[in-house]
């Protein structure tokens, strides 16, 4: 089994927690101190949010500005369209930015957050047809 941790910096650490917590993340409070957030979407998906200087001693890049530029996109799947919508309204409530406009396709639906640092969030959902068969077998033509 493979878990997955994305690591991503931020000017402000507390902002950072009640952003992902208002979202449906929790915080595991063994890996969490004054320089980063553990913060546990499921047992399998894990986002590290550290402070800029601690993320600076994982590399020698210069960090990007994810005001302006754009350096990942995270996507996360929700289990239906509303539980999309329900993630994006949650995520602009708790001080989120809609980065474009929905995606429908009718097979996938995708809405895009930017969280308060910058850092692009796409929350998706597929017809369950359609992750199995490709998208012709969830409807599309």
């Amino acid at each position: 089994m493979s878990q997955i941790f994305v690591n991503i910096p931020t000017a402000d650490l507390d902002r950072a927690k009640t952003f992902y917590t208002a979202l449906g993340a929790e915080i595991n409070p063994l890996f969490t101190n004054d320089d980063a957030a553990c913060l546990v979407w499921d047992e399998n998906i894990f986002v590290m949010v550290l402070t800029q200087d601690y993320f600076r001693t994982f590399t020698t890049k210069q960090l990007a500005d994810t005001k302006t530029t754009a350096a990942v996109l995270v996507a996360l799947s929700r289990d239906s369209r509303e539980h999309v919508d329900q993630t994006l309204d949650a995520a602009l409530a708790a001080g989120g930015h809609e980065h474009r406009d929905p995606t429908d396709y009718g097979f996938m639906y995708s809405r895009s957050v930017e969280d308060p640092d910058g850092t692009i969030l796409e929350f998706v959902w597929m017809d369950p047809a359609a992750a199995v068969g490709g998208p012709e077998a969830g409807g599309a033509s």
